[in-house]
């Protein structure tokens, strides 16, 4: 092996991008366009009273390749970024492989994963449209707690709606919240029309992604004056754009080690941390320049999108208060298992990820979270850094990846995106060694019950 190559590669501060990367603007085919319920093609008008002015233009460009990182989150980015670029020697070591593995560590913040690189930008787009309050949801509390830090950053006040499951199993994410003064409301909950709906149908209910957005939205849309916005810390083109500074730094990194990716893996819930990741490469595989990159979506076998989902328009939330984008989707009623606790909960993908799914670019895989946890804690014995368990997803598959170039005698090289830490998730690490984790796989009857509230649409599906 090149022991010469460090084990954490640091660039320069002022290697960090300046501009965010868009990779739509050089697909093939960009992502099918947002819809309203009638299937009229959503413009600006129609979402800009959910979104920051700013970020609805974001999301709605499929041209421009290229985004200026405002000045005021660049500072901020300097606070933690560069992020490293990681090699895992211990882990090759221990695999017995000659393959390469890399890793782009994200947990260098107090929120302690990506999330924060896209709660920035939107924080501020806020505060420069001089609202009175924003609102979001969390499942794990990882977005939740960046958006908090952002907030209290450029001082605008926050709601956040988490859902009821991992409030319950995660204190300390509240904690961190409220140390950051946001207010934080257990999802669903008796504070909104659509929390009461949900209550009324199932008061047991532990929550979904989706009803916790539906009542971020509902508290956005009904802040005086005009004066609220929701914001959205995965799924949507905005967010895929911010977390392109991932591997826009990664790409860099691999450059100065003069080395470039067979296998690019990330996890996969939303699809935010993975097309932030890709986009560079992606571009390379797009345009030719390395056509045999493979890139591989890992995502939890009880909430298998990707896998085992349609290829629909569906609504982003469980209220169905959101307009439509075109996505895989276990359909907007869908509720994971309450044993399910390794995050990525979410009921569908972003449109993006999709597209290039749906187009041959992308493969995915789904993994049983006892498996899952397992690599995460072989990672942290041998690599030193708890991973929380959305990066195990990835672990687990750049485990399996160099154990086949253990087997060949190939010397790929394995890039995966370690999003975050898993210091606030004790609960589920605890649950694991004592042997109480159950894997559930949902039945094809299971899955049609979400499959049933993916909409009609006349004319389109």
């Amino acid at each position: 092996m090149a022991e010469e190559e460090p084990y954490r590669l640091y660039l320069r501060e002022d290697q960090i991008p300046t501009q965010w990367y868009n990779l739509r603007a050089d697909m093939p085919e960009p992502p099918e366009p947002m819809r309203l319920p009638n299937g009229k093609i959503a413009e600006a008008a129609d979402i800009a009273p959910v979104f920051c002015d700013e970020l609805v233009r974001q999301e709605l460009d499929d041209e421009t390749a290229w985004f200026d990182i405002p000045e005021e989150v660049m500072e901020m980015y300097k606070v933690y970024r560069p992020s490293p670029l990681c090699r895992a020697y211990n882990l090759e070591r221990a695999l017995g492989t000659p393959a390469k593995i890399y890793y782009k560590f994200e947990g260098n913040n107090t929120s302690g994963s990506h999330k924060l690189n896209s709660a920035l930008a939107q924080a501020y787009y806020a505060k420069a449209q001089d609202l009175d309050k924003i609102t979001t949801e969390t499942g794990a509390g990882q977005w939740g707690t960046a958006l908090s830090e952002a907030a209290a950053h450029f001082g605008v006040d926050l709601d956040v709606f988490m859902v009821k499951c991992s409030y319950n199993q995660k204190p300390f994410r509240r904690s961190i919240m409220r140390t950051f003064n946001a207010t934080i409301t257990p999802s669903p909950s008796d504070t909104t029309e659509i929390g009461r709906k949900m209550l009324a149908e199932n008061p047991e209910s532990t929550g979904s992604l989706g009803t916790a957005i539906s009542e971020a939205v509902e508290r956005a849309m009904n802040v005086p004056e005009n004066k609220g916005r929701y914001q959205l810390g995965s799924v949507l083109n905005q967010v895929v754009l911010h977390q392109s500074i991932i591997g826009l730094e990664s790409y860099t990194a691999m450059e100065e080690l003069g080395v470039y990716p067979d296998i690019v893996i990330g996890c996969a819930g939303g699809g935010s941390n993975l097309g932030g990741l890709i986009a560079p490469f992606m571009r390379d595989k797009i345009n030719g320049t390395h056509p045999d990159t493979r890139f591989i979506a890992v995502e939890p076998a009880s909430c298998p999108s990707l896998t085992r989902g349609r290829y629909a328009y569906d609504y982003a939330d469980t209220g169905q208060t959101c307009p439509l984008v075109k996505m895989y989707t276990l359909g907007n009623g869908f509720l994971p298992s309450p044993d399910h606790a390794g995050g990525l909960r979410y009921h569908g993908m972003s449109p993006v990820v999709s597209k290039l799914k749906h187009d041959g670019y992308l493969e995915a895989v789904a993994v049983k979270q006892t498996d899952v946890f397992a690599a995460a804690e072989e990672f942290a014995r041998l690599e030193t850094i708890l991973p929380a368990p959305e990066s195990a997803h990835a672990i687990l598959q750049a485990i399996e990846e160099a154990k086949k170039c253990a087997e060949t005698g190939e010397e790929k090289v394995i890039l995966f995106g370690l999003t975050g830490t898993g210091y606030f998730d004790m609960f589920a690490y605890d649950a694991h060694r004592n042997g109480e984790m159950v894997d559930h796989v949902p039945t094809d009857e299971e899955l049609e019950a979400g499959f049933a509230t993916i909409p009609s649409i006349e004319g389109i599906q």
